[in-house]
């Protein structure tokens, strides 16, 4: 399923960046993508708002490089989160 069909997001995991600086919210992304991985999560969401961009711009810099990143866009119901696609380990 590609993020772009997903109707539902509010049933995946969330990280509010709410708040945070460019570097925490780096740093938080960052860990919830490995906190997520732990928990065999396939979607999240991070929620960075809609405000100057910054806090956007950020999120989608981690998300471009993140190696355990398959697929993210923006909520379409929602333009102030991002859904997130991750790869999931084989067993």
């Amino acid at each position: 399923m590609s993020v772009a069909n997903i109707l539902y997001p509010n049933r995946f995991i969330k990280l509010d960046l709410h708040g945070f600086d460019r570097e925490t919210a780096r740093v938080a992304i960052i860990d919830f993508i490995e906190d997520a991985k732990k928990m065999k999560e396939e979607y999240i969401v991070i929620i960075h708002g809609t405000g100057s961009g910054i806090i956007k711009r950020t999120t989608n810099e981690v998300l471009k490089k993140h190696n355990d990143v398959l697929e993210y866009g923006l909520d379409y119901y929602n333009q102030g989160q991002t859904i997130v696609k991750l790869k999931q380990e084989r067993s």
